[in-house]
């Protein structure tokens, strides 16, 4: 026999609270209804706890994190319930009890304990913003006020699929050269440390003339053996550094300014920001969310500064009164021309909310094919730095032998 807490509602809808003993969840149900009560959430009670609270489960969901597919699934299964007819509440209890994510099980009990109390969905998903975004909670608030909270939901799983889907494609095109380049570093720095001082042995009681690639690679050599733990604490801390400087205000305006002008990649990067703009607009618009708060919505889901700086221009424009094209069509050096013509046919269609959900399809599409093509861009690029690393170590070793050799002749 174990401990279950289950919460739930009477018969006149007064929300309760039960501590019961049962062989197991499905023995709880049956007392909840002998006692005339609706189960929304069942947890065991009189497992491990360090006072004041805090139980395993809570540490476990404080070091456990929900995933974007995890979002995607509880979005669709949670719009799929209310379709066939059960209320938020049930439909949540139902997903709490197939997950085995603590921290999503703390987040929907959570949710389950707002609701029953009386507060909207929408209102219960703000305590959680690092799981629900403002642009879920504005889809969910406008498919509430609606009554099309179903509808809202499903649009809001597509919409986070599909940008999910772009970053793990973008991810995975540049997975292959930052393993090869950090293989390369590795390699450099194992042979400076083990390999290296026993040739230069040889090369420094020659008493030659050595090269200039020579003499820098025994400096260097003499650096890495003589200061090992500094050198390598040094790589660490520039890594280190340079991804809490890319985080900051100033090296975001970096990354922003540098990503979309470099080769291909900066067409890429064009392209995307085009994608999530249209994609976000197209979902708020669709759902009833007014232009202003989309637009401001919009704003926080685009990470480029200068992306950002734009939709914000395009919000003040809109309140002045000016059509929302006109600012996406001024900016075409950073979005493509195409977005803003179509959003200037949607406006004059009276189908804005379309065009935008065909143009993010088209830019999609078009980033997806060229994450596949990168590879054939990114393989001869990766030759060409490997071979000159390469060479250098040859020209360096290889120059000072032969001169070794015409010595002894």
């Amino acid at each position: 026999m174990a401990t279950f807490i289950y919460s739930g509602e009477d018969r006149e809808g007064v929300a309760v609270t039960e501590t019961v003993t049962a062989n197991d969840r499905f023995a709880v149900y049956a007392i909840a209804r002998q006692n005339g009560h609706t189960v929304s959430s069942i947890k065991e009670g009189g497992g491990f706890s360090l006072g004041g609270g805090l139980t395993m489960d809570r540490i476990n969901a404080m070091i456990s994190r929900v995933k974007d597919d995890e979002i995607v699934m509880i979005t669709r299964n949670l719009g799929s319930m209310i379709t066939a007819g059960l209320t938020v509440s049930r439909a949540l209890s139902v997903i709490e009890r197939q997950s085995t994510n603590p921290r999503l099980k703390l987040v929907i009990k959570r949710l389950i304990e707002r609701i029953n109390k009386g507060d909207q969905f929408f209102e219960g998903l703000k305590e959680f913003p690092k799981e629900f975004n403002n642009l879920y909670v504005a889809m969910v608030k406008a498919g509430e006020e609606s009554g099309n909270l179903a509808e809202a939901l499903s649009t809001l799983s597509m919409q986070i699929e599909r940008a999910n889907n772009l970053k793990k494609k973008i991810k995975g095109a540049m997975m292959y050269p930052s393993i090869v380049i950090l293989v390369m570093i590795v390699i450099a720095v194992l042979m400076m440390i083990f390999v290296m001082p026993q040739i230069i042995a040889v090369f420094e009681g020659g008493k030659m003339e050595l090269p200039a690639t020579t003499k820098f690679l025994i400096w260097l050599t003499h650096v890495m053996t003589a200061y090992t733990l500094f050198v390598i604490g040094g790589m660490v801390a520039t890594f280190l550094g340079l991804m809490y400087f890319f985080k900051t205000k100033m090296g975001k305006i970096v990354i922003s300014f540098s990503v979309t002008r470099i080769p291909v990649i900066g067409t890429m990067a064009k392209e995307t920001n085009a994608a999530r703009t249209a994609r976000t607009l197209s979902s708020l618009l669709r759902s009833g969310v007014d232009v202003i708060q989309s637009l401001e919505i919009t704003e926080e889901v685009v990470q480029n500064v200068y992306y950002k700086k734009i939709v914000r221009e395009a919000r003040n424009k809109v309140e002045t009164g000016a059509p929302l094209s006109e600012v996406f069509v001024a900016n075409s050096t950073l979005y493509p021309v195409l977005v803003g013509e179509m959003i200037l046919v949607g406006e004059e269609t009276g189908q804005i909310s379309g065009m935008l959900s065909e143009l993010a399809q088209f830019y999609e599409t078009e980033v997806e094919r060229k994450t596949k093509d990168l590879s054939t861009i990114i393989e001869p690029l990766l030759m060409v730095v490997i071979g000159a690393g390469v060479g250098f170590f040859a020209l360096a070793l290889i120059a000072p032998i032969y001169s070794i050799s015409n010595g002894m002749s």
